[in-house]
């Protein structure tokens, strides 16, 4: 029994002492390495910095210390909607930012985010990990030295603040709004004038009347920037924003300098953080929302006649887009392919199911 009991804790001894000499192995042979990382995103919105936050701790923590990735937020290093270009500079060795912030360069690059009337949060992840998705993104940004990697979600957002009601699409014919790429597009067929504005400068403008209506991101997002202080009307849904998804950017050369070990590290972060953006938001939206209804928020969704307005005229600029540019016809072709082939099964799984619990509370909450 004794020489059992020696040979168990013996056996247990050469186990840890191999590990014990087998972990500074990695450290020894791994390169100290200290990168820079801008954002898109100011501090104050933890959910979207947040999430460069949480990859960078994971790569360090995962490489003991090894490989340091600094996080500064937006206009600190690197102006807020110019974060892809200090990559493709290789002024920074990583980004983390929004593909509709380019459109001017590309519209094809929406794809990478979101575009009217297309995949919602979940789509796009079966598009982008077992779809089409990664591959062509991944062919468009190599005409900016850059790999992509999907780091957030926000779920689908919400369609804006506006000083006035919007009862039909006269209301909208002349409205100076801030929204971004190809929603701006859109919305100026119908007679808005978009404005691209980085998210800490959209506040100021709105309270000084330069803007008529405001789309950020959502109920948690929009209550810490005070848009229901300067404006009474919130509208759903964001229909140009059905899963808008927010990415890691790398130089290609950076990434190719990598060892496989730190590689695999960095996408394994991107993904971790990838899928806490979303369950952050999917927690507090609905107690943000709630809180802005009790301060006198006045919540609406789009009339019907601006959602078929908006529907048909996305098509128009959608066509448009295909017909002059080639690159954007292919990756939109298999975008809207995939889409169509998903959007049934979720209307029967989950759109029933949400539709009907829906029914439900609503009665449940009015008795």
């Amino acid at each position: 029994m004794q020489r059992r009991s020696f040979l168990k804790k013996a056996g247990l001894g050469a186990v840890a002492g191999s590990a014990a000499v087998a972990a500074p192995v990695f450290a020894q042979d791994a390169p100290t390495l200290n990168w820079r990382m801008a954002s898109s995103f100011p501090r104050s919105l933890d959910a979207l910095y947040g999430t460069g936050e949480i990859f960078c701790k994971y790569v360090n923590e995962a490489t003991g210390g090894k490989f340091t990735i600094r996080h500064f937020p937006g206009g600190e290093i690197v102006p807020a909607l110019q974060v892809l270009d200090a990559v493709q500079n290789n002024t920074v060795e990583c980004g983390h930012t929004v593909s509709y912030y380019y459109y001017g360069k590309d519209p094809a690059l929406c794809f990478d985010a979101c575009v009217p009337f297309g995949l919602n949060t979940r789509q796009t992840n079966a598009w982008m990990f077992d779809g089409d998705g990664m591959r062509l993104t991944r062919d468009m940004f190599k005409a900016y030295n850059i790999i992509n990697f999907p780091m957030g979600n926000t779920g689908t957002q919400m369609g804006g603040w506006y000083r006035n009601e919007i009862k039909s699409l006269e209301d909208l014919k002349g409205l100076k709004m801030r929204t971004a790429g190809f929603a701006g597009e859109v919305l100026s067929r119908l007679g808005v004038v978009p404005q691209q504005l980085a998210g800490g400068d959209v506040y100021p403008a709105l309270e000084r009347g330069t803007l008529d209506a405001v789309e950020f991101v959502g109920p948690y997002d929009d209550e810490k920037l005070g848009f229901n202080k300067v404006a009474g009307y919130y509208y759903y849904p964001g229909w140009w924003e059905g899963g808008p998804q927010v990415s890691l950017y790398l130089h290609d050369a950076a990434w190719a300098s990598l060892p496989k070990t730190y590689q695999t590290i960095v996408e394994a972060a991107s993904r971790v953080a990838h899928g806490a953006m979303t369950s952050r938001y999917d927690a507090l939206n609905s107690q943000a929302l709630r809180r802005l209804i009790a301060s006198g928020t006045k919540l609406r969704p789009f009339p019907r006649e601006v959602m078929d307005a908006s529907y048909d005229a996305a098509q128009t600029v959608y066509k448009e887009f295909c017909d002059k540019n080639p690159q954007f016809k292919t990756v939109y072709d298999n975008y809207m392919a995939f889409r169509d082939e998903v959007v049934p099964w979720f209307r029967v799984a989950e759109g029933s199911f949400d539709q009907y619990l829906g029914v439900r509370l609503s009665a449940r909450n009015r008795s």
